[in-house]
């Protein structure tokens, strides 16, 4: 069987969440001819970054991590981050809960929840300090802190016409859990600061064409991409794990930068104003509007 008539097969077999991780807002599959995890995103009662899914994400980070230092060989070669949501990979930040917080003025819990971001995002980036390679497989709108954790991902695959994008500069506050870093590292400070401060969303074509995206899938066709890259990947895998460790040291992204520019998000939170706030109000709408 060629590579592309077995990617075909795999698309037909129904991923199920593994018996062994059970979560209210996470399924996982893993395929362990691929060595591949699979994690899929669910956050109610909003489809963006709950504290709760946060939690779990960080949780089966974490679950990985053990099993990579507990499994004799490699149990993991892939952990793709995905959504269960039809049309929406992640909408961002909690802004519900951010309007609570910045109108009690509530900095400590503000920068808790920023934390819990960084922490998962970090993971990501690092590819949890293992030789896997994380992967992003954006299927539906990825805004604000959703796009982040896309752009924190190894390598970003995104069906043809879905939006991306950081609309936090439409409230007057900016993204402050990775998104300077990320971008600029990627395609540099002049474009990464024409996209944060545009507050526009993108087609994953455009993003595509700017190198944002890596691998741009036909609509329906993302998991079958994931597939042709494992295929690829594997076939030339001493190549592509040299590359991935040049990546890192050529553009190191270290825990403490990501920390120092929330810390700097969460003063520049509690400095917006009650015009700011309503026009977050539209933002909250839109993803209470597509609650899970």
């Amino acid at each position: 069987m060629n590579n592309l008539a077995r990617v075909t097969k795999l698309q037909s077999v129904t991923k199920k969440p593994s018996a062994e991780h059970q979560y209210s807002q996470l399924s996982v599959y893993y395929d362990a001819k691929y060595k591949a995890g699979w994690y899929y995103m669910h956050a109610s009662p909003r489809p963006c970054f709950t504290a709760h899914l946060l939690e779990e994400i960080n949780k089966y980070q974490n679950s990985v991590k053990s099993e990579m230092k507990a499994s004799l060989q490699q149990k993991y070669n892939y952990l793709v981050l995905s959504s269960d949501i039809e049309g929406i990979f992640n909408l961002g930040g909690d802004l519900a809960v951010f309007q609570m917080l910045i109108q009690n003025k509530d900095k400590d819990s503000l920068l808790s929840y920023a934390i819990k971001c960084i922490d998962v995002l970090y993971n990501n980036i690092v590819h949890l300090e293992s030789e896997l390679t994380t992967i992003a497989l954006v299927q539906g709108d990825a805004l604000g802190g959703g796009f982040e954790a896309a752009l924190s991902s190894n390598l970003l695959i995104a069906e043809e016409g879905v939006k991306m994008g950081l609309p936090e500069v439409l409230f007057n506050l900016f993204p402050g859990m990775g998104a300077y870093t990320l971008l600029s590292r990627k395609i540099g400070q002049v474009k990464a600061e024409e996209i944060i401060l545009s507050g526009k969303l993108y087609s994953a074509e455009e993003l595509f064409e700017l190198g944002i995206v890596d691998i741009l899938a036909k609509k329906g066709e993302g998991e079958m991409e994931v597939y042709r890259y494992i295929n690829s990947a594997d076939r030339k895998s001493n190549s592509y794990q040299a590359i991935r460790k040049v990546k890192d040291i050529y553009n190191p992204i270290t825990y403490q930068e990501l920390i120092e520019i929330t810390k700097i998000w969460v003063d520049s939170a509690l400095n917006i104003n009650d015009k700011d706030l309503r026009m977050m109000d539209k933002l909250v709408m839109r993803q209470t509007a597509n609650q899970a």
